[in-house]
């Protein structure tokens, strides 16, 4: 593995664990699309930046740029509290209007220097390693490197020194506030997180994998957990992973390597989607269909209950009764004699000691309609699991 190509995985990790911080946030707030509003609407702040420095590399940039995605936060909530549009309508009303005026600043004043859409918004990380840091005429690695580690750096500082109150404010505003720590204070201070690691980073690897990086690692992590450590821990795992295996998919594939990246964390967050145990697709198309037998089992043992005749209980007579099809009577059948709660003799069915229990208790669940009820008749009768 030749130099560059380490510090090319090196730098995408890093960017990767400095996105998975305020990503985590970002996707519990539901705020996930202010990520794609800031890493567009910072161009006018970078534009201006230059116009004051004359320098491209200056550290002011990446500050009026972040100033910029505060801004930009800012408008969005004030057209959203206006009431007439809603939050995903406001920032495809100011990320479009800010971005427009960077490239306008752009066309009208900077057409003789190297400064255009390409050089400020979109990067590529097989150059990363040729943008060095010289200090004083000595090498100290990828600029892009140094850049980010301090990004990372104050990013892990600041979650820290203030998880509590980022993790309260995130889910109950209203005890945040009871507690002392200001809601507004935190919220703008994730921003900036957020916007200065955003400006920091699409220059070595791109706006879309930028976005990506803040977004698909945290989202896969909240498929797989409620704990707000764990989901940190996972979307970090996530990122990185998935950077260092976008990295060989493009070698491999002679391809893309941002693409690649952003092509690994879709192909992950797919995979977790489908079949996370609790919250992928399967597990919840599995679990719905077990409460359609569940309660297709309630209606046959309530008619068990209220028919004493043996006519009313010949088994094939219940299928033809409550219109079921046979693969679902079966399956019906089969739970209940799995817990014990029906006896069939001559295929006439009986309701045991236990499956009267559980439809009496089934009863009590229907007539008080409280969902604590059936979570408990399940507990105490092992469907399922028995």
């Amino acid at each position: 593995m030749s130099n560059p190509q380490l510090e090319i995985q090196l730098i995408a990790a890093i960017v990767a664990v400095a996105c998975a911080i305020p990503g985590v946030f970002l996707v519990l707030r539901k705020m996930a699309l202010i990520s794609d509003a800031i890493s567009h609407s910072i161009l006018p702040g970078i534009v201006i930046g230059f116009f004051i420095t004359q320098d491209l590399n200056s550290p002011l940039l990446i500050l009026f740029a972040a100033l910029t995605g505060v801004i930009t936060v800012i408008l969005v909530e004030v057209i959203q509290k206006t009431g007439l549009v809603k939050e995903d309508t406001a920032i495809g009303l100011v990320f479009p209007t800010m971005f427009s005026i960077g490239v306008i600043l752009i066309a009208k004043n900077a057409n003789d220097i190297h400064l255009d859409v390409d050089a400020v918004l979109l990067g590529e990380l097989a150059f990363a390693p040729f943008d060095r840091m010289l200090i004083s005429g000595m090498d100290m690695g990828p600029k892009s490197l140094w850049v980010m580690g301090g990004v990372l750096l104050v990013s892990i500082t600041l979650l820290i020194l203030f998880f509590k109150e980022l993790k309260v404010s995130t889910f109950d505003v209203g005890l945040s506030s009871a507690l002392g720590f200001s809601p507004v204070v935190l919220h703008y201070g994730l921003m900036s997180v957020s916007s200065i690691t955003i400006v920091g980073a699409f220059d070595a690897v791109g706006a879309i994998l930028v976005v990506a990086l803040m977004i698909a690692p945290a989202a896969t992590a909240y498929l797989l957990t409620n704990d707000l450590k764990r989901m940190l821990v996972l979307s970090v795992v996530f990122g990185v992973f998935s950077a260092i295996a976008g990295y060989w998919l493009a070698h491999l594939l002679d391809a893309s390597i941002s693409g690649s990246m952003t092509t690994v964390l879709g192909i992950v967050f797919l995979l977790v989607y489908l079949l996370a145990p609790k919250k992928g697709l399967i597990s919840v198309l599995y679990r719905q269909k077990q409460q359609r037998t569940e309660v297709s089992l309630i209606t046959f043992l309530l008619h068990l209950n209220n028919h004493s005749e043996k006519s009313e209980r010949h088994i094939n007579h219940l299928q033809e009764h409550i219109n079921w099809q046979k693969v679902r009577s079966k399956s019906v059948v089969d739970l209940a004699l799995k817990n014990n709660m029906i006896t069939i003799d001559n295929n006439i069915v009986s309701l045991t000691k236990k499956g009267k229990e559980f439809t009496g208790k089934a009863l009590d669940y229907i007539l008080t309609n409280r969902d604590d009820k059936i979570e408990n008749i399940k507990d105490d009768f092992f469907l399922f699991r028995g």
